[in-house]
């Protein structure tokens, strides 16, 4: 028989202490794509990692549409980008569409800017892609065991690690994982964030949705005018793959059961469409809006879904769960390599604690609008209005898809980043604006500049800390420390275009943000050491 909640947190509790199973660094909950891409940066740390996912396999369903600028930068570290690309819609689909049905003329439309066409801040452009394409790429990018069909349902912490008591619904096996850290990527409904007693604060259940996946020839309404979505006053239609498929997903019916979906989605498309649509699959969910109170308990971080729950309509809530991987895994890999302290882990809930309140309230603003303008419409329509009128308020402000200030603006304010000249940090918290402008200030995502036809800026950041300067002698000399670090040569007055004198130098952490500025050459032997050590919470450490 299945344990019961209380028996398997005691299972965990009288194993906190013996022995375990297996025995890993890093213990990752939820196989979707912020697993999957924590244990792609993990591995290329050198760290130990077990991914389980209680799922059988992969998601088959579209799910999240838009990957970012931001995330298919660190797609581009991780060698992927490419491959991602290669299976997402041209650029041209980097645009949404309103209409009162499909066949329709729109009567609004907005780009997403970063994905439509390419921008001068990035070496990439953001694609438009289905989840159950990004997946399996995700997957590739690294070798370390997991195991579908296998749940976490006990957690203990101990001294020095942390026991999970799982269940393989395969096998009807349970095991016991002991590892140095939890990394709880398992969705807006964390069975680890619950079993923490982490609670949660936001809006909570916007809606309930449901996602049609089905097959029809929609090309005669599409092709000449293409988008990533399409919305109209009977829901939204979204193609899936550059080759066929389709997606529709509006507010989910009362009687689920007795549904006829095909017939449903037809007459959504419109009375005068005449397409009957092939079903393959139906999906219910429920949009939810929350921000979990902290993201650490001890050895366990929250990070995506788990840590945040952002409605879809902007595309950020993936986005933001790659980028809190980003943030996390350098840290815990500093922290299991001994070369950082277990203290910089407190500042990846400093940093990005605020980007989640920040992208929640854009994301609620964004629902709402878009929602809004659905329902306002659908009375029109049934006003007999002809036209859309001047009271329906279109569905972005500005900031609706020029988010380039919340994607590549984020600005850290933590213990892990130092203020002029290598002075301790400002008071701690974390801001973005709606427009993005490229600073190399220290907690400030290092700007993109080409430093060869081939190579940024941003490509001479990997596992390790990068010092750019163009005066890289003073700097060499210090340059044998505990932690890792590449100095990078700066030429053809690169670092004029961020106001860096000759002498100076930019460190940079291993996620991109810059963590140190200094305008002049070290002014002691112990310049690099210091700022380092303090950026790492091993201050005193040389």
């Amino acid at each position: 028989m299945p344990l019961t909640n209380a028996e398997a947190n005691e299972e965990a509790n009288s194993e906190a202490n013996g022995e375990a199973d297996i025995e890993t660094d890093v213990l990752i909950v939820g196989g979707g794509p912020v697993g999957l891409t924590a244990r792609a940066l993990l591995e290329r740390w050198g760290v130990r990692t077990l991914l389980v996912e209680k799922h059988r396999e992969l998601s088959p369903f579209p799910r999240s549409r838009l990957v970012n600028a931001r995330s298919m930068e660190i797609f581009r570290r991780l060698g992927i980008e490419a491959d991602i690309a290669a299976r997402a819609f041209p650029p041209k689909f980097g645009r949404v569409r309103f209409r009162d049905t499909l066949y329709d003329s729109d009567f609004a439309t907005a780009a997403m800017v970063g994905v439509d066409a390419p921008i001068p801040e990035s070496p990439v452009t953001g694609v438009v892609t289905s989840q159950d394409r990004l997946e399996p790429t995700l997957l590739a990018a690294a070798d370390g065991p997991l195991r579908f069909g296998t749940e976490l349902v006990g957690l203990a912490e101990g001294p020095g690690s942390v026991t999970a008591a799982l269940v393989d619904h395969q096998r009807g096996e349970r095991s016991r994982v002991r590892a140095r850290y939890v990394l709880a990527a398992d969705g807006a409904n964390s069975t680890v964030r619950q079993r923490l007693g982490i609670e949660t604060s936001g809006p909570g259940a916007m809606a309930a949705f449901t996602t049609v996946v089905f097959d029809a020839d929609l090309g005669r309404w599409s092709d000449g005018q293409p988008a990533g979505v399409y919305f109209t006053a009977h829901g939204a239609f979204a193609p899936l793959y550059p080759e066929g498929g389709w997606a529709w997903f509006g507010p989910t019916p009362e009687d689920t059961g007795g549904t006829d979906w095909p017939g449903l989605v037809s007459r959504a498309l419109g009375p005068r469409a005449d397409v009957r649509a092939d079903v393959l699959r139906v999906q219910h969910w429920v949009m939810n809006a929350f921000v979990a109170e902290r993201l650490r308990h001890g050895r366990t971080l929250l990070a995506g879904d788990a840590a945040h729950a952002i409605p879809v309509f902007g595309g950020m809530g993936m986005n933001a769960g790659v980028a809190d991987a980003h943030n996390l895994c350098w840290k815990l890999a500093g922290v299991l390599h001994g070369w950082a302290g277990p203290g910089v882990l407190d500042t990846y809930e400093t940093e990005r604690l605020p980007v989640a309140h920040l992208t929640l309230g854009q994301a609620v603003a964004n629902t709402r609008l878009a929602l809004e303008v659905q329902s306002r419409r659908r009375e029109e329509l049934r006003a007999g209005a002809a036209t859309a009128s001047d009271q329906v308020e279109l569905p972005w402000a500005e900031e609706y898809f020029a988010q380039l200030g919340l994607v590549l603006g984020v600005t850290y304010r933590s213990q892990a980043v130092l203020s002029g000249d290598g002075t301790p940090p400002e008071p701690a918290g974390t801001s973005a604006t709606t427009d993005y402008v490229p600073t190399a200030e220290p907690g400030h995502r290092m700007p993109h500049l080409w430093l060869t036809p081939e190579r940024s800026t941003l490509d001479t950041f990997g596992e390790w800390f990068t010092l750019l300067t163009a005066d890289p002698v003073p700097w060499e000399r210090q340059s044998a420390t505990p932690w890792p670090l590449r100095i990078e040569t700066l030429t053809d007055g690169h670092g004029q275009a961020w106001g860096l004198p000759t002498p100076g130098a930019l460190l940079v952490r291993p996620d991109g943000h810059v963590a140190a500025r200094w305008h002049d050459r070290p002014s002691n032997d112990h310049t690099l050491h210091d700022a380092l050590g303090a950026i790492t919470a091993t201050t005193g450490r040389r």
